[in-house]
């Protein structure tokens, strides 16, 4: 009876540290022992993660007041795999580069799974596994990367404030105005002194 509700967001979402290794990054890459990452410790990064009714995702009263409270007017779908996305061994590369955008990405596993890495505050990979139902917003500025899992499948709503612009600025581009917003805001704040120097 005293044991805290366990976080449902842990069945759809699940974070941990990267180890070194450049073996295929379709595989967990968990640290030897495993170091799991709180979603207290994403938020510090402005990581903001919600499990929704991905079965459900039309009528979703909970999607919905998200999409009002933060302006999401656009919204489409992406799907992720061999078979549905053209010129994908080449798409699946780029994904993988580590980079950043000047809006918010949004991301809501509607099937599949995948994974997004980023950055913390000691330029450590935090690698964040996405499974259906989970949904993942990564703020502007921050410095990421997406692979598929093992299963090589995902289907994603993205969305969006006003229109789309998926434009991804490759590392380093640390004089972008959301770059610099992102260090203000999650980065300095949080480390004083410890503040990175994003170039290195």
């Amino acid at each position: 009876m005293g044991v805290p509700d366990k976080d449902p967001r842990e069945e759809v979402l699940q974070a941990w540290f990267m180890d070194d290794s450049d073996e295929d990054q379709r595989l967990p890459h968990h640290r030897d022992p495993k170091e799991y990452v709180s979603f207290d410790k994403l938020a510090e990064l402005g990581v903001l993660s919600y499990r929704l009714d991905a079965d459900n995702y039309e009528n979703d009263e909970e999607l919905k007041k998200i999409r009002e409270e933060r302006g999401y007017s656009y919204m489409d779908f992406c799907e992720v795999c061999p078979e549905k996305l053209p010129n994908y061994e080449e798409k699946i590369k780029n994904f993988f580069e580590e980079h950043l955008h000047t809006d918010e990405e949004i991301r809501y596993c509607v099937a599949g799974s995948g994974y997004f890495d980023v950055r913390d505050h000691n330029e450590q990979w935090i690698r964040v596994w996405l499974k259906k139902g989970g949904m993942i917003i990564l703020p502007a500025g921050i410095y990421h990367r997406f692979t598929l899992d093992t299963d090589n499948y995902i289907k994603a709503m993205r969305l969006f404030i006003g229109d789309p612009v998926w434009t991804p600025y490759n590392r380093p581009h640390d004089h972008l105005p959301a770059r610099k917003e992102y260090l203000e805001n999650f980065v300095e704040k949080k480390g004083g002194n410890q503040a990175i120097d994003a170039a290195a």
